[in-house]
C-alpha cells in the first residue's frame, strides 16, 4: 500500500457488508487501525444487523437501513466516549455485521441407536434423523454468548452444538410423548412441534431462534424391521389354507408348462398338486360346525373307567378288586352274596347281591349239584 493509499484510507467514510456467502453468521468490518469518520455512511441491508463495540462493550445496534453516523444516532456510543456535546472528529469502534436470515436444511441425526421403552414391543432401539432451520434473533446476545470477537463466524462453528441439542432434547421428547413405535410415522408433525417447544428456549439462550424442526425418519434395527415385514406379510396373506392351495395350484401349473416334462410332467404335477391341496386343505380346514346345533361337533367321550369294589373279609377291608377278579372270587367261594362290599358313590357297606353289577356275576355261577 502506497503513501497516498494510506492517507486516503486513514479515515473510513463508508461502512457496509456485501454478503456473498451462504454460511457466514457474523462478519467484522475490517478497520485495520483506521478511524471512522464522523458523518460516515453506514449501510445495513435486509437480513443484517450492525453492532458497534467500544473497547469490548456493545454500544449501538443498527437495523436495516442507511445511516449517517453522528452523535444523534449513536447515543450509547456518545455516552461511552464522553461526547457531552457535538463531536465531529473521527473515532475508533469495532463494527460487526450479523446475518439474520434463516439458515435452512441443517441436518441432525442420532450417531447411535437410542433405547426407548415401547408399550407393545418393550425395550427398542431407535434411530432418527431430519433437519432444522435457525436464525439470529438477538445480535447482541449472540455476539456475547457465541461468536465473541471473532472476525468471522460460520454456521459450522455452532452447528455441532445445535445438532447435539436437537438429538438430545428431540429423542427425550419422543420418549415422553408415549406414542407407540408403529404410530410414530403418522405423528411426525406432532412430535416435531413437541421437540420445537422443548428446545427453542435453549436456542434463545444463544441469541438464536429455532424456526423449523423436521423429522424425516425414525427407524428400528434391521432385524426388527424384518420381523415386522414378516408379520405384515402374514396379515396380508390372511387365510393360510387358501394361500397354501393357491401356492399348490401355481406349482401344478408351472409343472404342466415344463417343456422337459411334457404330458408326463403335467400329469405328475397335477397329481402332486391335488395331493398337496388335499393335505393342506386338511391341515388348514376350519373346524366343522353342525348347522342344526349351531356349535362345533363335540369331541368323543372319554374311555370308560373300570368299576371296582372293596370287600370286607373277616371284618377287614380288602381291595379294591375289578369285576373280573371279583368273578374269580365268586367262583372260588371267597365272595358270597352276603359278603359286604363298597365302591365310590355308596353311602355304606352293603351285601354284594344288592349291587346290580355283582348280582349279574352271581347269576353266571351254576347252582350246586343236588
Amino acid at each position: 500500500m502506497g503513501l497516498f493509499d494510506a492517507l486516503r484510507n486513514e479515515f473510513i467514510d463508508i461502512i457496509e457488508w456485501t454478503d456473498d456467502a451462504t454460511d457466514i453468521i457474523l462478519w467484522k468490518f475490517p478497520r485495520y487501525q483506521n478511524e471512522i469518520k464522523m458523518n460516515a455512511k453506514l449501510t445495513v441491508r435486509e437480513s443484517q444487523v450492525a453492532v458497534f463495540l467500544n473497547e469490548g462493550v456493545i454500544a449501538d445496534i443498527f437495523q436495516a437501513g442507511m445511516y449517517t453516523l453522528n452523535t444523534q444516532n449513536m447515543p450509547i456510543l456518545a455516552t461511552l466516549k464522553g461526547w457531552k456535546y457535538g463531536f465531529d472528529s473521527p473515532f475508533k469502534a469495532d463494527v460487526f455485521f450479523v446475518n439474520t436470515k434463516q439458515f435452512i436444511n441443517q441436518k441432525w441425526g442420532t450417531k447411535n441407536p437410542i433405547m426407548l421403552r415401547d408399550a407393545e414391543f418393550g425395550p427398542v432401539r431407535l434411530r432418527a434423523f431430519g433437519s432444522f432451520a435457525f436464525r439470529v434473533n438477538d445480535a447482541g446476545k449472540f455476539l456475547k454468548e457465541v461468536s465473541g470477537t471473532n472476525s468471522e463466524f460460520t454456521v459450522d462453528a455452532v452447528n455441532e452444538q445445535l445438532r447435539n441439542l436437537a438429538v438430545t432434547r428431540g429423542m427425550d421428547a419422543i420418549a415422553e410423548s408415549k406414542i407407540p413405535v408403529l404410530d410414530l410415522a403418522s405423528n411426525y408433525d406432532e412430535v416435531s412441534l413437541i421437540v420445537t417447544d422443548k428446545i427453542k428456549a435453549e436456542f434463545n439462550e444463544l441469541g438464536l431462534e429455532l424456526t423449523k424442526f423436521l423429522i424425516e425418519n425414525i427407524s428400528l434395527p434391521p432385524e426388527v424391521e424384518q420381523a415386522l415385514d414378516k408379520r405384515s406379510s402374514m396379515g396380508i396373506i390372511g387365510n393360510l389354507g387358501a394361500y397354501s392351495q393357491f401356492q399348490a395350484a401355481n406349482a401344478m401349473e408351472a409343472a404342466a408348462h415344463n417343456p422337459e416334462g411334457g404330458l408326463m410332467g403335467a400329469g405328475i404335477g397335477a397329481g402332486l398338486g391335488f395331493g398337496m391341496i388335499n393335505q393342506m386343505g386338511n391341515v388348514f380346514q376350519p373346524q366343522q360346525v353342525n348347522p342344526a346345533a349351531g356349535a362345533a361337533n363335540p369331541p368323543p367321550p372319554p374311555l370308560p373307567v373300570s368299576l371296582s369294589y372293596f370287600v370286607a373279609v373277616n371284618g377287614v377291608q380288602t381291595g379294591p378288586f375289578p369285576l373280573p377278579q371279583l368273578q374269580a372270587m365268586i367262583q372260588s367261594g371267597q365272595l358270597t352274596r352276603a359278603s359286604l362290599v363298597w365302591t365310590q358313590g355308596m353311602s355304606g357297606w352293603l351285601a354284594a347281591e344288592t349291587q346290580a353289577d355283582l348280582a349279574a356275576l352271581f347269576a353266571t355261577i351254576p347252582p350246586p349239584i343236588a
